[in-house]
């Protein structure tokens, strides 16, 4: 399985960008999947994940309100709609899949070691 993620860029602060994942497996409209981000010098954090069903949908505190995640299983694809941006959301995003549909609890979907695969980072940069 191979996820390819995109849309990144230079945005103005209160802009909006919309990434994408691409999955070169069918298999993966039935997985679990997940967007995490790596500011410099910073550690990997979670920002959104939803069930393969897309009945459960988990948020950062920090992206609430703001990003929202969501995919289209016919198309394999995962996106992340990104409003409101600000400056310390600058940050490389990469996207990941778990071999499951769903999560046991909240905690396990933020969980970067529950994920089996993972796509290149799309960069992100948002100018104040």
């Amino acid at each position: 399985v191979q996820l390819q993620a995109s849309g990144g860029g230079l945005v103005q602060a209160g802009g909006s960008l919309r990434l994408s994942c691409a999955a070169s497996d069918r298999i993966v409209s039935f997985y679990g999947m997940g967007w995490f981000r790596q500011a410099p010098g910073k550690e990997r954090e979670f920002v959104a994940a939803i069930t393969w069903t897309a009945s459960k949908i988990y948020y950062a505190d920090s992206v609430k309100g703001r990003f929202t995640i969501s995919r289209d299983n016919v198309k394999r694809t995962l996106f992340l709609q990104m409003n409101s941006l600000k400056p310390e959301d600058t940050a490389a995003y990469y996207c990941a899949a778990v071999r499951r549909g769903y999560w046991s609890n909240d905690y396990e979907a933020t969980r970067q070691s529950e994920y089996n695969y993972w796509g290149q980072g799309t960069l992100v940069t948002v100018s104040s």
